[in-house]
């Protein structure tokens, strides 16, 4: 038996709770500030942050964003006191 999902209207809710549009709600998310929205560009270019466009606008998912985030934590050598 195959699912419907088309019927289902709240099947995508999860998704768009999950998604971040535009570089302001990506700055916010990632640095508690909107103003922060340069520094979204500079790591989508420089530092291969998880990002992708809806037409001309920035998108990320938040579980990606988290993903990647504790990724680069891991790269971080602990100090050896």
């Amino acid at each position: 038996m195959s699912q419907n999902t088309g019927s289902n209207p709240t099947s995508h809710e999860p998704l768009a709770e999950d998604l971040l549009r535009g570089a302001d709600a990506i700055a916010e998310f990632v640095f508690g500030a909107r103003g922060s929205r340069r520094k979204i560009y500079y790591l989508a270019e420089c530092a291969r942050l998880p990002v992708f466009r809806l037409g001309s606008m920035l998108c990320a998912r938040r579980s990606v964003l988290m993903g990647w985030i504790a990724g680069q934590e891991s790269r971080v050598k602990p100090s050896l006191e």
